[in-house]
């Protein structure tokens, strides 16, 4: 069983913050519990990244309320109708997203809390909420402990949305302490970690730092992802852990003074969220050297799904030897960890073979207990006690996972299966080419056809029939592009992912079939 976590560390109540594992929290609202707290009331924090928001997120938990991620990045329409759709009933903001608070206080009646974080206001005036200082005040050192259930929900994050309306997930306090158990095993080596928290407090990047604090770790909280801030602040803070998503690290190894930065603190750099290019992987793990760590969870099952540490990035599992692993391994998202058990499974339900492809499905203590107030969904991502995870893998003879798309992502063209990121791959691995991402398009021949958008890398000069050649060579006819678009960026989520939803739907809009 996991071990009993160890005091909760104290984050100081300043921007950019760190923790102290000495020290317990602040007392924020376990002993209000008589005025109106109590387990399972549901509360929101609207703020960027900062120790007030985590403060807030820390005593709505230890009160035993259930925590509504909102992503600020989010548009305000969206982040009000999640705060209404979810009966929020406590409202932690910070004064720049007062008049969405507003909105939203206006919409759901009468909260039992309504907490200003401070910060600048854009409209200028008075708050619209007390301060977090009044809210706190006169709460005694020692207050009561609230007892919780292993089932009882601790927070619901949305999915990503990328094919529709968000779902709220519901994880547990089981979940959680499953996690945290996760996280102490790969930070028992580390002295005191110091982590930086750059991705959304709304992201699991963002919201290791909740499960991450009985490992002792000192955080360091950054407001936004800021490739030159995050480049000092790891000089500065001597950074020995930090998360990033692909496109973020690739933005990173083009930073034109990265070579004049000290980065020797660091010790392992986490990515996921998204596949990763082995180009750039490589080039990651040239600079950077063997600090690599790869992982795979989603909002349904956070974080621990399968991982690639650091040492499987090297041959023989041997980084002093400089010798990479092989491509199929640097491909991979590694093995299942240890509280995972991973397998692929076919259309009809049974479980499938090493080499073979299939769904990618998951058992485990952090499997989320499905959708908030929709029995009806989470029975389609659960199958024969296993969790769909809606991607496409196949796991080799040694247990490794590789993920060949999302179900959604699979384009059928002339009744042959294309997987979107094995294009995606080919053509990041092309000279010139930064950021790539590949749709189904409707096609009165094909049903559907390939389309790419590309972004150049600086100063690349591209021509699309280049670009069509180069793919044909690598992946075939099929394959390749039928047609490829230019572009100085691509739409992303609001966690940092590629939105294909929104490049496809100019091409489907007003078409009853998406295929």
């Amino acid at each position: 069983p996991p071990p009993r976590p160890a005091p909760a560390p104290r984050l100081r109540r300043r921007p950019s913050s760190a923790t102290s594992p000495r020290q317990p929290p602040p007392p924020l609202p376990r002993a209000r519990c008589a005025g109106g707290w109590g387990r399972g009331m549901k509360g929101a924090i609207y703020s960027l990244n900062s120790a007030l928001a985590f403060i807030a997120a820390l005593g709505l938990l230890r009160a035993g309320g259930t925590w509504i991620p909102v992503n600020p990045r989010n548009s305000e329409r969206d982040n009000v109708e999640i705060l209404v759709r979810f009966g929020c009933e406590a409202l932690f903001f910070q004064e720049a997203f007062r008049e969405p608070a507003a909105e939203a206080r206006e919409k759901l009646g009468e909260l039992r809390v309504a907490v200003s974080l401070g910060g600048a206001s854009p409209a200028g005036g008075s708050s619209q909420g007390e301060t977090l200082d009044d809210f706190i005040a006169g709460v005694p050192p020692e207050a009561p402990e609230v007892e919780m259930k292993g089932s009882d929900i601790l927070t619901i994050p949305m999915t990503g949305g990328t094919t529709g309306l968000p779902k709220g997930v519901m994880l547990s306090h089981r979940n959680m302490l499953a996690i945290e158990y996760a996280i102490r095993t790969r930070y028992a080596a580390a002295q005191r970690p110091v982590i930086l928290c750059a991705a959304p407090m709304t992201h699991v990047g963002g919201r290791i730092a909740l499960t991450s604090m009985t490992s002792g770790a000192r955080f360091v909280i950054l407001e936004k992802v800021d490739l030159q801030v995050i480049l000092r602040t790891i000089e500065k803070q001597r950074i020995t852990h930090f998360f990033l998503p692909p496109t973020a690290i690739y933005s990173l190894l083009d930073q034109p003074n990265l070579d004049d930065c000290d980065l020797s603190s660091l010790e392992s750099l986490s990515y996921g969220s998204a596949p990763m290019s082995l180009t750039r992987l490589k080039q990651a793990l040239r600079r950077f050297g063997p600090i690599m760590r790869g992982g795979f969870g989603q909002t349904e099952c956070p974080m621990f799904i399968a991982g690639l540490p650091q040492e499987d990035h090297y041959e023989d599992r041997d980084p002093s030897s400089g010798k990479l692993a092989p491509d199929r391994i640097l491909r991979s998202v590694g093995r299942s960890t240890v509280i995972s058990e991973v397998a692929i499974m076919d259309d009809d339900g049974e479980l499938l073979g090493p080499g073979e492809l299939g769904e990618i499905v998951v058992k485990g203590p952090n499997v989320s207990e499905g959708y908030y107030g929709d029995p009806e969904e989470t029975a389609k991502i659960r199958r024969n006690g296993w969790h769909l995870t809606g991607d496409i893998g196949v796991l080799d003879e040694d247990g490794c996972l590789t993920i060949v798309d999302r179900k959604k992502d699979m384009i059928i063209t002339g009744g042959f299966n294309v997987y979107s990121t094995e294009v995606e791959q080919a053509l990041l691995a092309m000279p010139g080419i930064a950021l790539a991402a590949v749709i189904g398009v409707p096609s009165e021949r094909w049903g559907e056809e390939v389309r790419a958008v590309v972004v150049p890398a600086a100063g690349a000069e591209l021509s699309e029939a280049e670009v069509i050649a180069a793919a044909k060579e690598r992946l075939g006819g099929v394959k390749a592009p039928k047609n490829v678009e230019f572009a100085d960026d691509l739409p992303r989520t609001p966690v940092g992912k590629i939105d294909k939803r929104s490049l496809r739907e100019p091409y489907w809009a007003g078409r009853t079939r998406r295929v």
